[in-house]
């Protein structure tokens, strides 16, 4: 076993917004990997148009910088738990972290997160103290905080012997002493190379890489990333792949490559310690190793946490299926959706009885989001069923997944927020209050109680409540949660509405249409404040006479419909309902259409359960 030390892996994990891609950008920039004249956009890491709307990283990315002579591979995390297996995948391909954390906000949920993760792999940190230039910034605070967050987590007493480096992102300054401004990040780059520890690798023994993430290039195929524990690779070298269940398979290598900047440059060879990219395997999974094909030798494989939610992709069935997607068909949909398996490590999709119906399993809400709203801008056209959580039996008990919930409130807000979460089985832990008077509280959730509720929290709060919410483990089921008091309106038949009928319509809800829409029946059409569905004409036109009316000019105003995003169409849905997604809609929808024919189904149902 020997070191290699101009070669140094580490990983930038943070919590959600706080400056970890900015971080990236201002370090590649600084390492003179683009041009002076090259035009960069900001959060050059934050490659689709999802993590730049969203403002999030989703995927994890790897780029490298030198720095006096030794290459530091840098691999960009995600920072929502909803991703954690992107962080797990990755984690194990780098030596130390960089934990970036606020100034002012410090180390937050998902820092727990993902900190954990690392700490459990045995792997050194580095924490990295960002916008300093903030005028509330509490440097001395947030070093405690990270230091008693260390101890909370297990960490060993090296672990815990940390540096600090204190950083602006926005202008690339790093300092090591709290309170001064550095010129550049000097600092930060020589703590990396002196605290990081360096690749212990074998260069003598038989291949060994471990396939942590896929790539797709349009003309090389299958770009497979990972770290090469041992001996080297070169181009058309013969390898092993060893699968999941120990199958070996033989393969060659096509085109070798490894990461410099944002770019993936060809080499003849690769050394162990490296970060590698390969062409040439076109059937190869992440988790899986790739090995020498003499002594194939399998490194241990890649476990990410199991799923907690779970939905059901079905074919599009309204009455206006396939009208505004490209693909639409049950086999087109099981193709996609096995084929996100391949790159999505801790998604699972389970066939059911049905062909037209898939249940997909993710580690959350957003986790299936993403998926829908991909799918959806590359022309599918499928409808998806409400959110569940998904039980475990464990010793004849029933049990449920549980989230750690820390919410942000100001004191205005707090009466109506421990109200809301009462109602949801919740287990109050902390509730502290902070010198600006807002309150921060500390909760155990059922899963079950979160599915819905982001929206009425910050309803309630007026947009300026804070929540995130994190896997805290399974625990024996709660009562039953009521969460859906309200109703739905529904169209009775087809057509495209009309102001006038829609006037008569809002006086029962909110409106999800304005005029001019085409709708089905069984169609929601809005929102009522009870429960129960109201069926409503909303294609209705007002009736012409040969009178003249006086007030015939007065136009008829009606307030603005509720536009609802996926995550809120989502969040709306009950057990009843379906949510159609097309490329260019998203439609809620009864999943019976007829009402008479929903009415025969409800009475069934009151009737059976009266005699069980």
């Amino acid at each position: 076993m020997t070191v290699r030390n101009n070669i140094r892996n580490i990983a930038i994990i943070a919590h959600v917004d706080h400056g970890k891609t900015t971080l990236v950008d201002a370090m590649l920039r600084q390492s003179h990997i683009f041009r002076d004249n090259q035009n960069i956009v900001e959060r050059v890491m934050d490659s689709n148009d999802l993590e730049r709307e969203r403002g999030i990283t989703i995927l994890a990315k790897n780029t490298a910088i030198t720095y006096r002579g030794t290459k530091i591979n840098i691999v960009d995390t995600p920072g929502h738990a909803d991703f954690g297996g992107e962080v797990e995948r990755v984690l194990n391909m780098v030596d130390g972290v960089l934990l970036l954390v606020d100034a002012v906000e410090g180390p937050m949920p998902q820092t727990r997160f993902v900190l954990r993760k690392a700490l459990e792999l045995g792997h050194k940190a580095i924490v990295v103290i960002n916008k300093v230039d903030r005028p509330n910034a509490r440097l001395n605070h947030v070093a405690n905080a990270s230091f008693d967050l260390f101890i909370d987590l297990g960490a060993s007493d090296e672990q815990a012997e940390f540096p600090i480096v204190y950083t602006d992102a926005l202008r690339g300054a790093a300092s090591r002493t709290p309170g001064e401004t550095g010129a550049n990040l000097q600092p930060l780059f020589e703590t990396i190379l002196s605290y990081i520890p360096a690749p212990k690798v074998e260069p003598d023994q038989p291949a060994q890489l471990l396939v942590t993430t896929l790539a797709y290039d349009d003309y090389k195929g299958r770009i497979v990333i990972g770290r090469l524990f041992a001996g080297t690779l070169r181009p058309a070298q013969a390898v092993a792949r060893i699968a999941h269940d120990g199958t070996i398979t033989q393969g060659k290598i096509a085109e070798l490559f490894v990461h410099q900047g944002l770019e993936r440059i060809p080499v003849e060879c690769v050394e162990a310690g490296e970060i590698v990219a390969f062409t040439g395997l076109d059937e190869v999974c992440i988790g899986e190793t790739i090995a020498d094909t003499v002594n194939p030798r399998a490194l241990p494989p890649i476990r990410v946490e199991a799923p907690t939610v779970r939905m059901a992709f079905g074919v599009n069935t309204s009455p206006f299926a396939g009208r505004e997607g490209t693909w639409s068909t049950s086999r087109k949909l099981r193709e996609r959706l096995f084929k996100e398996l391949e790159s999505n490590v801790s998604l699972l999709v389970q066939e059911t009885e049905s062909p037209d119906t898939f249940i997909v399993s993710g580690r959350g809400e957003l986790h299936l989001a993403i998926l829908i709203e991909t799918m959806r801008r590359e022309g599918y056209e499928f409808q998806v069923s409400k959110p569940e959580v998904i039980l475990r039996e464990e010793n004849g008990k029933k049990l449920e997944p549980v989230e750690d919930v820390y919410i942000e409130v100001a004191g205005d807000f707090l009466g109506v927020v421990i109200e809301m979460l009462g109602t949801r089985r919740s287990n109050l832990k902390e509730m502290n209050t902070a010198d600006d008077g807002s309150v921060h509280l500390r909760y155990l959730v059922p899963t079950r109680g979160l599915l819905g509720f982001r929206s009425k929290f910050l309803t309630a709060t007026r947009g300026t409540g804070i929540m995130h919410a994190l896997f805290h483990g399974y625990l024996p089921l709660a009562g039953e949660i009521e969460t859906h008091a309200h109703g739905s309106l529904v169209a009775w038949e087809a057509g495209i509405t009309t102001t006038y009928a829609l006037k008569n319509a809002e006086e029962r809800g909110f409106l999800f249409i304005g005029p001019g829409v085409q709708v089905y029946e069984g169609m929601v059409i809005g929102e009522q404040p009870r429960e129960g569905d109201i069926g409503i004409n909303v294609c209705r036109k007002k009736q012409m006479t040969n009178i003249r009316s006086s007030n015939e000019d007065i136009s008829i105003r009606l307030t603005p419909p509720r536009i609802m995003s996926l995550d809120e169409c989502i969040e709306y849905i009950p057990d009843d309902e379906l949510l159609e997604v097309t490329p260019k809609s998203l439609r809620i929808r009864k999943k019976i259409l007829g009402a008479e024919v929903r009415r025969r189904a409800s009475a069934t149902r009151d009737k059976a359960a009266a005699q069980a």
